[in-house]
């Protein structure tokens, strides 16, 4: 399959900028150049490899796996300043994040209110003058009707026009030195009355933390076996390959900031590889990528015809050669 044979030429590219380290005892200390979690990665999502089992109750790790990760439903984060030093000082400055949000919130309201005197069908749950609609016809299924989100940041890109209407917030997230994840950065919003069902992610290398913005009363959020809510102004943050879903039985609507990022356990390699596979991935599914046969078919040929040739070529000989 071309995107493989394009991966394991991109994973050897990484591995001449980060070669193996020459380490006295391999057992007594690990090679944090090491490919070999990447590569193991690479075949189980090729389906060479078996899927991988379930480590807990409600674990739902799909074929798109790093072994050797922990595996745990929730993460406490805000007392780890060692892997996690982002996250205090995100949470002491939450109230930045919840200003620009209200204003915006304030300014939809008064959109939506004009709009309705001018008997347009906009409302400020999804008419054309909200930030938040559905992030993905996928999503949508999902999460359901009554999730949407506003994206700030997917795949190392900030999104200009997105950044550009909560400036602060892109400041304070960029100056924290997150180590964001592929799913990037956004807004989510759950209406009133509305829940995710429970599914999983799958993907075990990504965490993800909520910063609760606007909380009602009674929402929670099930992981695995374990349920809890959030907090204005904190981080829950959680492990999505475990089965998780959402409620918010209130009447208001339900905000928080979505980040995702790297799993602590991965070293610098492996983040640069995993990178490089889904940037490779998007643009194949966004038809930057030229098709060309795979370099296996292309070889088969190549062989084929060489043969061919020499075939001819000892036709020819045998005709003219002396007896």
């Amino acid at each position: 399959m071309q995107f493989w044979e394009d991966v394991e030429q991109g994973l050897k590219d990484i591995e001449t900028v980060y070669p193996p380290s020459q380490t006295q005892s391999e057992s007594q200390r690990p090679n944090l150049n090491s490919m070999d979690r990447i590569r193991t990665f690479a075949q189980t999502a090729q389906g060479i490899l078996p899927p991988p089992l379930p480590s807990a109750p409600g674990h739902q790790p799909s074929p798109e796996h790093m072994p050797g990760l922990t595996a745990q439903p929730f993460w406490d984060i805000t007392s780890n300043a060692i892997q996690f030093p982002w996250a205090s000082k995100l949470e002491e400055n939450w109230h930045i994040i919840r200003q620009e949000l209200d204003a915006k919130l304030e300014n939809e309201a008064r959109a939506a209110a004009l709009a309705k005197q001018q008997q347009q069908q906009q409302t400020l749950g999804g008419g054309k003058n909200s930030i938040f609609s559905g992030d993905s016809a996928w999503q949508n299924n999902v999460m359901g009707a009554g999730w949407s989100a506003f994206r700030l940041q997917r795949l190392g890109v900030w999104n200009g026009d997105n950044c550009q209407q909560f400036p602060q917030t892109t400041e304070l997230l960029r100056s924290l030195d997150i180590p964001f994840a592929v799913r990037g950065v956004c807004f989510a919003r759950q209406q009133a009355m509305s829940g995710v069902q429970p599914h999983s992610d799958g993907r075990n290398f990504i965490l993800t933390s909520h910063l609760g913005l606007k909380i009602p009363k009674g929402c929670w959020m099930k992981v695995g076996e374990e349920t809890r809510g959030w907090e204005e102004g904190k981080l829950t943050t959680l492990d999505t390959s475990f089965e998780h879903s959402t409620g918010n039985p209130s009447e208001e609507d339900r905000h928080v900031l979505i980040i995702d990022f790297w799993h602590p356990e991965l070293t610098e390699v492996e983040i640069k590889a995993l990178e490089f596979v889904y940037d490779l991935r998007n643009k194949f599914e966004s038809g930057q990528v030229p098709f060309r046969k795979p370099r296996r078919i292309l070889e088969q040929e190549k062989k084929k015809k060489m043969e061919q040739g020499l075939g001819l070529a000892g036709m020819w000989n045998g005709l003219f050669s002396k007896k």
